[in-house]
């Protein structure tokens, strides 16, 4: 499942199946079977295919959120580097071609997502060991089959110098260990 604290809270997370399509008399579809109780859960439920597939999905998703969260860190501590409004450039990000999760679910600064974990200090949600661990896997996974991750080291050791600093707090927090190792002052590149 993909959703997170924030998912499970509000019955939105995403349900990936990895089974047989059918319940073994090669009768019934399995994944519409249970689909109806997941639903109770989450909003989405997706049968990915055999046996395994669900984890290869779940694999390809957390690879994908752990780059796109140090990016969104990235370009917000960047705008407010530049001397943009934060509130104003998580709304541009989030209306525009650079929105994903990390930057309208669980955006790193005060006042942006309401529920999420800046907003209790960085208490709750997805630990960043458990983003380190999840990315670990991906990464091996990716060594199995020949599938080329170039972000992923760098993330990894990103993730790495977060947890030593920052602790078992949620993932997101990236933002807070960028913040820290900012050099220099803002640069108002508007008026």
């Amino acid at each position: 499942m993909s959703g997170g604290v924030v998912g499970a809270r509000a019955a939105s997370l995403t349900f990936m199946l990895g089974c047989p399509s059918h319940n073994g008399d090669g009768h019934g579809k399995l994944p519409k079977r249970v689909a109806p109780i997941l639903g109770l859960m989450g909003k989405k439920v997706v049968h990915m295919g055999g046996s395994g597939a669900g984890v290869a999905g779940k694999l390809a998703n957390n690879y994908l959120l752990a780059v796109s969260n140090i990016a969104t860190a990235e370009a917000m501590n960047l705008g407010i580097k530049l001397g943009l409004d934060p509130h104003q450039l998580a709304d541009l990000i989030n209306g525009s071609s650079g929105q994903c999760w990390s930057s309208s679910v669980n955006n790193p600064i005060e006042g942006v997502s309401p529920d999420a974990p800046v907003e209790k200090g960085f208490d709750g949600g997805f630990a960043v060991g458990l983003m380190r661990k999840d990315l670990g896997l991906a990464m091996k996974a990716a060594r199995e089959s020949g599938a080329e991750l170039e972000l992923a080291k760098r993330a990894e050791e990103v993730y790495e110098h977060v947890e030593d600093s920052e602790g078992m707090k949620d993932f997101s927090v990236v933002y807070r260990w960028l913040e820290r190792r900012n050099v220099g002052g803002t640069v108002k590149m508007v008026r």
